[in-house]
């Protein structure tokens, strides 16, 4: 109980102060006129008000993945809970506020083209191709999940419920943001929203009343708690397998969608940083939950070898602590939580072609231009084995991550500016993403090779890319707009 309440304290004290600091360190500046006020085109360059950016952020980024994640690396143990929080603090929702703020004093532009900028024109290439594989990679498993699941609830074909989310999919991408994102996403990530408070609040009072017990982070509970330590390592998998709740590089490609709504400077810090700092009390709660409604990591490794997935545990949770409403909330939030980020997977590919081809999107004839192909590539993508993919895109989420970082680092040390407090992240990141590709299973993307040849191969590589970074004279490709 100490630990999970210690560390949603120490995730709220995370936003006031270091969110304050990050704010201030970056020179927000309500005087600064923002790109919806200059570049206003009442599709995607449309002012939302700073709640429902806020809302649309939180599920933008969030999803299923701060529960499914946070579940998965919840088997770890209780030294999952300095991931989330150190993670979350300093990394993740620092990652989401700079990344956005960067888009935000660039006229709303999407990432490559400011990792382009501030690491060159190459690195921009190669970011669109990435980032392009990615989004398509996680629209397309976000359609198969929930048509799955509404085909065994409705005895209906998997085809027609694709053609159905695809469609929706379609619309939402085309439309101005505020006819549909801006309407619905307030009301479903209010209910994402809900769900984990429930939760929380169960947790809590059964903590209290003894009916459940919250493993604290001791010294005896300090090691990995998984069943295979040997294939699941401690370190790197933990910070792979827990990206949402932590850091993600696939929040830097959904903050350039509110970047281009935001009428000021002063909102990003509770719409960017303060979404993850809400992604991670969510992670928090679910990693908690899962270890107390199986009595410990040890009862949550059980159930995951008999065969309980993520969304098995979600719904029995919700259903046993929450009553029918829980599952009602368990399903819509399996259903609806990953269709909305699908929908703004595309939403962000479809800009992130149109910026990197200087393609004006006002029309809806060019937005047809650019969608038309992503969907029919997405569609062909369901109609295989998607599993083995999936398994990539998690250490691709992080590779991302550690480029955005990496490239927030490059325009501090632009600006004149101590460049450590991203530079440092940056390093540890490379780190965690290089060691995983030399240890980590062939099964899960890597090369299953020595782990203290990994471990020292990663050090050694990511350290080296620092020295390089700090050495290297930076210049931008382009005029500064700050």
């Amino acid at each position: 109980m100490i630990t999970f309440t210690s560390s949603v304290l120490l995730l709220v004290l995370g936003y006031i102060f270091y969110g304050k600091f990050v704010s201030k360190f970056f020179g927000a500046s309500s005087k600064i006129a923002t790109p919806v006020k200059r570049l206003a085109d009442g599709v995607d360059y449309n002012e939302i008000k700073p709640w429902k950016m806020y809302i649309i952020q939180f599920l933008n980024i969030a999803g299923l993945g701060p529960i499914f994640g946070a579940i998965l690396g919840a088997a770890y143990g209780p030294v999952a809970y300095i991931w989330i929080v150190a993670g979350c603090i300093f990394m993740g929702a620092a990652h989401d506020y700079f990344a956005g703020m960067l888009s935000l004093r660039n006229d709303g532009t999407s990432l490559p083209e400011i990792v382009g900028k501030y690491l060159g024109g190459k690195i921009k290439i190669f970011m669109i191709v990435f980032t392009g594989l990615l989004l398509l990679a996680v629209g397309a498993s976000f359609v198969t999940g929930p048509s799955d699941l509404l085909a065994s609830l409705t005895n209906w074909n998997k085809n027609i419920w694709l053609y159905i989310i695809f469609s929706y999919y379609l619309i939402a991408t085309l439309l101005p943001i505020n006819k549909i994102i801006g309407k619905i996403y307030p009301i479903l990530g209010a209910v994402l929203l809900f769900m984990a408070v429930a939760i929380g609040a169960a947790l809590l009072i059964k903590g209290t009343g003894g009916s459940i017990k919250l493993i604290n982070l001791t010294t005896d509970s300090f090691h990995n708690f998984h069943t295979c330590p040997g294939k699941n390592l401690l370190i790197p998998m933990l910070f792979i397998v827990i990206s949402c709740g932590a850091i993600s590089g696939f929040h830097a490609t959904q903050s350039p969608l509110m970047a281009r709504c935001m009428a000021d400077e002063k909102y990003g810090r509770p719409v960017f940083y303060g979404a993850m700092i809400s992604e991670g009390i969510v992670a928090l709660i679910w990693a908690t939950a899962a270890m107390a409604y199986f009595g410990g990591p040890d009862g949550l490794n059980a159930a995951a070898a008999q065969g309980m997935s993520p969304a098995i545990i979600v719904n029995k949770i919700c259903k046993s602590w929450l009553g029918i409403t829980g599952g009602i909330i368990a399903i819509l939030g399996v259903i609806f939580c990953p269709i909305t980020t699908g929908d703004t997977a595309f939403r962000s590919l479809r800009l992130i072609i149109a910026d990197g081809l200087k393609f004006n999107q006002k029309t809806v004839k060019n937005r047809l231009i650019i969608s038309i192909p992503l969907f029919f590539l997405a569609y062909i993508l369901c109609t295989f084995d998607f599993s083995t993919i999936w398994k990539y895109v998690g250490i691709s989420n992080q590779v991302l991550a550690a480029v955005t970082l990496w490239t927030i680092s490059a325009y501090f040390k632009i600006k004149g500016k101590p460049h450590w407090i991203m530079s440092i992240p940056a390093t540890f990141l490379t780190f965690v993403c290089i060691s995983y590709f030399f240890v980590a299973p062939y099964n899960a993307g890597g090369l299953s090779m020595n782990h203290t040849l990994g471990y020292i191969t990663g050090t050694a590589a990511s350290l080296a890319l620092l020295a390089i970074f700090c050495l290297k004279k930076r210049n931008i490709s382009s005029p500064v707009n700050d």
